[in-house]
């Protein structure tokens, strides 16, 4: 039951991302300030950026997703000024959940797709 309980959590948290972006919304489901630092500085770069998930599979206290990032680049990010293009790129993540809330995280972002996107990065592509 807990796992079930978990995976909601997960997904009311990720329909909140997509539909509210007001400060302080999202503290009700996360108590990690590492993710917290994250997504103000996705905020900044892509504004409305928000996860589709494909995938939601827990065990315990851990869940993991599999998902689409979609945002438009309108601020800086890497250190390169906003292109004003649109993308959409893989992430998967694992949240590990306490008490109700995500406390710890770890990701890994299709960080080629996304810089290549960008114009950042020549496409792998010949």
């Amino acid at each position: 039951m807990l796992t079930e309980t978990n995976k909601a959590i997960v997904r009311r948290y990720l329909d909140l991302l997509r539909t509210t972006k007001r400060p302080g919304a999202l503290d009700t489901y996360v108590d990690d300030a590492a993710l917290t630092e994250h997504m103000q500085a996705m905020e900044v770069s892509f504004p409305g950026y928000y996860l589709e998930p494909l995938h939601i599979i827990a065990e315990g206290d851990l869940v993991c997703v599999r998902s689409i990032v979609h945002g438009t680049n309108k601020g800086p990010f890497m250190g390169h000024p906003a292109t004003g293009k649109m993308v959409a790129f893989t992430l998967f993540i694992e949240y590990r959940v306490s008490k109700g809330k995500i406390v710890e995280h770890w990701m890994l972002a299709d960080l080629p797709a996304l810089l290549e996107q960008l114009g950042l990065m020549p496409s792998a592509v010949v």
